[in-house]
């Protein structure tokens, strides 16, 4: 057991969070590389070892070992350096859930070609973007309709774009991956002098999925799969041998968080289920049972979507351990997930730019607080600043910041936004990266969330987080997921709006909008009800799956003219 982690952790159980917040510490090796350090370390010490169940729609299945993604990300990697890619080359992937993602992010990282991950969601405009700025040399995509087309649209105005590869059918124009991997030998040996990797190398860039402006280019090293095992082990729970199961596309950084780096160093079986189009959550709860799925994470507007469904036709006793992440989660939906399947869910928090920062890490050190985010992870020297810079106080709002980044990088946390180093400077070469989440630590040393910086409102002198009113709301049966924005209000500066998805069996009605704003005064303080109550089927969100409150906010500075938010 743990026969990896020994390599990087000189301590590995911890008897209390204090102890393990005190004592938690990752060596890092100057050559780490997790193609060969962790997929081919696997395969020579347990070669049968499974890294990899796979199954989509058509109930097509196919189990990997570490073996079997050692020697295939050898023979992509051979075909890769056929291509006349390099160290330091730019590699876009857009493969959704494929098998051929696992394959092929080892064979980049055994390389030291940089990594960037896509979401098939993406247009010809955002192709166009982030082939440019991040000098895309080649591309590798799943043989989508909607994908090649913007791909091919694309690839002129990508001067540096140089082989278009894909997984699936043939199409003309494109290598073929499957047929090109063939021609080459499973033999790999490492890289040495200039070809090698440290650890300080750039291995991933993710484009962030801001609400508003271009995306940025968050860069990782090859140190920062190892700073996901505080993600899989303390706080995902995975377990050697057991299935683990994340949702994310694998454009996402989520996808990182729990599909691959941590799950594989603890020696965890990957379990994908590579779904397609709309979210069935029947489907998903099939799966989880069928497959025995043991430890688990899913973002929380899929367990709201589950909890309409009727669970006791399901046997969940397979799970041992829930987790989510990616949006806050609100406490209705862990009391009635736990009434349902007797599971708790244990809340993480984080970015693109790192690694879970906070979570609730498990009952055995400390008991979930209803509606807390947890408390730090022991990588980072985690500090709320107020506006002036000063630490606050418990019960103090504040800008969560990771303090002396500069000096003393973390590990996991990303290094800077690549190709610009000005940008990197103002975000890491002050006293600390301000992640521009606000929160608020209570005596106990639970950090509560309040809302993006952005996100909250001012209302007649109030400051109002969206969080603690959207969990008052989805409490309502009638609510499966809200949105708590501020509108323009000529008198209080802003309103409490809410952007209400209904639950199955209910309809707009003014009557309801009463019982929602009677029901919100009843659980927090009166003046943060909802002034004005919009009905629609879907909350904007971007491909990542964030609710858009920039756009809802500016769809109503159209509609009800711009107000004072002094």
């Amino acid at each position: 057991m743990d026969y990896l982690l020994k390599k990087y952790l000189p301590q590995i159980e911890f008897s209390s969070y204090e102890e393990f917040h005190d004592k938690f510490k990752i060596n890092v090796p100057e050559n780490f590389n997790f193609g060969y350090d962790v997929v081919d370390a696997w395969a020579e010490a347990e070669p049968e070892k499974r890294a990899l169940l796979w199954v989509n729609e058509e109930n097509e299945e196919h189990t990997f070992t570490f073996t079997d993604i050692k020697r295939l990300s050898n023979k992509v990697a051979n075909f890769f350096k056929s291509l006349g890619l390099k160290k330091g080359d730019v590699v876009m992937m857009i493969l959704r859930r494929r098998w051929e993602y696992w394959v092929c992010a080892t064979a980049l990282h055994k390389l030291g070609v940089i990594l960037i991950p896509a979401t098939l969601q993406l247009t010809k405009k955002d192709i166009v973007f982030r082939g440019n700025a991040a000098k895309v040399k080649a591309m590798v995509c799943v043989d989508d309709p909607f994908v090649v087309s913007q791909v091919e649209a694309s690839a002129p105005e990508i001067p540096t774009l140089q082989n278009k590869i894909l997984v699936g059918e043939k199409r003309e124009g494109w290598l073929d991956l499957h047929e090109e991997m063939e021609k080459f030998s499973d033999v790999l040996p490492r890289p040495t002098g200039d070809e090698a990797t440290r650890w300080d190398d750039v291995m991933l860039v993710y484009f962030t999925s801001g609400t508003t402006g271009m995306p940025k280019l968050v860069q990782h090293n090859f140190a920062h799969p190892l700073g996901h095992i505080v993600t899989a082990k303390y706080w995902q729970h995975v377990e050697e041998n057991r299935l683990h199961m994340s949702v994310s596309d694998s454009g996402w950084a989520k996808f990182g968080w729990g599909k691959i780096y941590g799950q594989w160093l603890c020696g965890a079986t990957i379990f994908c289920y590579d779904m397609v189009g709309r979210f069935n959550p029947n489907h998903l709860l099939e799966k989880v049972e069928k497959y025995q799925v043991t430890t688990f994470c899913v973002p929380p507007t899929m367990y709201r979507f589950m909890l309409q469904e009727d669970l006791s036709k399901f046997d969940l006793s397979c799970l041992h351990h829930c987790a989510t992440a990616g949006e806050p989660l609100n406490p209705e939906v862990v009391k009635q997930w736990k009434e349902k399947t007797g599971h708790q869910i244990y809340e993480g928090f984080g970015q693109t730019e790192g690694p879970v920062l906070m979570a609730n890490f498990g009952s055995e050190w400390f008991e979930p607080k209803q509606g807390a985010t947890g408390k730090p992870n022991p990588l980072f020297d985690i500090q709320l600043l107020d506006a002036d810079g000063n630490v606050c106080e418990d019960g103090e709002e504040g800008s969560l910041t990771i303090m002396d980044v500069k000096h003393h990088p973390p590990v996991g946390l990303f290094t800077g936004y690549y190709k610009n180093p000005e940008l990197t400077e103002e975000k890491l070469g002050g006293i600390g990266y301000n992640t521009g989440d606000m929160l608020w630590r209570d005596s106990d040393g639970y950090y509560r969330f309040v809302g993006r910086n952005d996100d909250v409102i001012k209302c007649s002198g109030y400051r109002i987080g969206p969080f603690e009113v959207e969990s008052a709301l989805v409490a309502h049966d009638a609510v499966v997921e809200c949105a708590i924005t501020g509108a323009p209000d000529p008198i209080r500066g802003q309103v409490v709006k809410a952007t209400v998805v209904l639950a199955k069996g209910y309809t707009p009605s003014p009557e309801l909008t009463k019982e929602l704003q009677s029901h919100v005064k009843k659980m927090t303080a009166p003046y943060k009800y909802p002034r004005i109550i919009e009905y629609v089927d879907e909350l904007p969100k971007t491909v990542g799956g964030k609710i858009k409150r920039a756009q809802i906010r500016k769809t109503d500075e159209d509609a009800f003219g711009k107000g004072e938010t002094k």
